[in-house]
């Protein structure tokens, strides 16, 4: 199989898997990038308490356990969970800006954030183990 070279970004879980199984949609920064394309998902290895608490809230309870994820403990890290492509970033300027339902409870939409949109998420059917950094990364990743 060939290797491709991926842009990457790191979440920390739950989000991670939330974007990986397409219950989530938008990632909110505090940054932007010039970057749109293809994009690999990776779930951070270090997974904070008040991370791991937020897990047991609906509504990311109910999105993860659609998913077959029935608690943090569930939830992989240090891997790559999918890819997608960045098909926009746009900066959250008023409360119209923030969506409705369950994505506004999925990120931090405070005025002057960054929201990155995705597209066609693909879960890969076997996580990839592979450290994370700050900011967008590139790794080489089975692909082609």
């Amino acid at each position: 199989m060939a290797v491709v070279r991926w842009k990457v970004l790191t979440l920390t879980q739950p989000w991670a898997t939330l974007l990986a199984t397409g219950e989530k949609r938008l990632e909110t920064r505090s940054w932007q990038t010039r970057y749109r394309g293809p994009l690999a998902i990776h779930a951070a290895a270090a997974f904070p308490l008040p991370a791991r608490r937020l897990c047991a809230d609906e509504p990311l309870a109910g999105a993860l356990g659609r998913h077959g994820y029935l608690g943090p403990g569930d939830l992989p890290r240090g891997v790559v969970l999918a890819t997608c492509r960045l098909v926009a970033i746009r900066r959250v300027a008023s409360a119209t800006d923030v969506p409705q339902g369950d994505e506004a409870r999925f990120g931090d939409f405070s005025i002057g954030r960054f929201v990155w949109v995705v597209a066609d998420v693909r879960p890969l059917a076997r996580p990839l183990p592979e450290r994370g950094r700050l900011g967008l990364w590139t790794a080489a990743l089975p692909g082609g």
